[in-house]
């Protein structure tokens, strides 16, 4: 990529090759040779790393980047993306800012939670010979056009359903679509009131910014082909399930180590798809231990 392939905006976006904006948030080390991780959040998100996520990475002395998904708080939409094009702007952003002398390491860690989890992967597969660690927290499978893929899903899998019916289909339902309040277990309820409130936050920050196009996108995409080979990926695989997680049933992740047989795979009892991200700081410092 040349220098002027990536430019930053007065409000902080930056300018894609493709001439869409994206955002790009950092946090933790400010350090140019820092450890650099690459966040995926969930849907919906803005981009924002939750007060734990950062203080975590201070701690560490990593860098955190991440790069909020078209279509969320206010980013220009990229209709028909798939998985693997989203993750390509990560790739296209860190490349950029890497040019500028802001993130140097070679080697990084990547983390997706939830609908930030297929991202993780697309992203380790697209740079396999940069991702040493990818961590994904209640991600779900590859959709593989069976009725049983969502079985378990609160809200009779909430947009998924009418996302695999197609774009019309998933359009209209997010005019009348209610979250379902069976969706979160008691643990879930504990996190988002101490720990992880920050992701509920941020979820009611990025539909207050205007992320409805996002999210539709996001669930289009996770129902279509992802776009990328998960052979690709190199790097260490860690995946984390909640036994009981409501939203991405249990099923998921064991789909998930069928296709990344080298991967990891921890089911948590009494977590749920909040509660999950409490193995996030162990496996962390882990990982980035491993990178040094």
């Amino acid at each position: 990529m040349m220098d002027d392939d990536i430019h930053r905006t007065d409000d902080g976006r930056v300018r894609m090759r493709s001439g869409r904006s994206a955002i790009v948030h950092t946090a933790g080390a400010a350090a140019e040779t820092a450890p650099v991780a690459v966040m995926h959040y969930g849907t919906p998100h803005t981009g924002r790393h939750p007060a734990v996520i950062a203080q975590l990475a201070e701690e560490l002395g990593v860098r955190l980047i991440a790069v909020t998904r078209p279509g969320f708080a206010g980013t220009d939409r990229h209709l028909g993306r798939s998985v693997a094009d989203a993750a390509a702007e990560v790739v296209e952003v860190l490349e950029g800012l890497e040019l500028r002398g802001e993130a140097a390491p070679r080697e990084v860690v990547t983390v997706g939670y939830s609908g930030g989890g297929p991202h993780a992967l697309a992203f380790a597969s697209l740079l396999p010979d940069r991702v040493r660690e990818v961590g994904v927290f209640g991600c779900p499978a590859p959709y593989d056009g069976s009725v049983e893929w969502f079985a378990g899903m609160a809200g009779n899998g909430g947009g998924l359903r009418p996302a695999a019916e197609g774009r019309v289909s998933r359009e209209a339902h997010q005019s009348s679509a209610e979250f379902d309040p069976e969706s979160f277990t008691a643990a879930d309820l504990a996190a988002l009131d101490g720990r992880w409130a920050g992701i509920g936050e941020d979820a009611q920050a990025a539909f207050a910014l205007g992320s409805d196009m996002g999210e539709i996108d996001d669930d289009l995409a996770f129902v279509a082909p992802w776009g990328f080979d998960l052979d690709r990926i190199t790097a260490r695989v860690s995946l984390f399930q909640a036994e009981d997680d409501r939203i991405i049933p249990s099923h998921h992740a064991v789909r998930l180590k069928r296709l990344l047989p080298g991967a990891e795979a921890r089911f948590l009892k009494g977590s749920g798809h909040v509660a999950i991200l409490d193995a996030l700081p162990e496996w962390m410092r882990a990982a980035v231990a491993r990178l040094s």
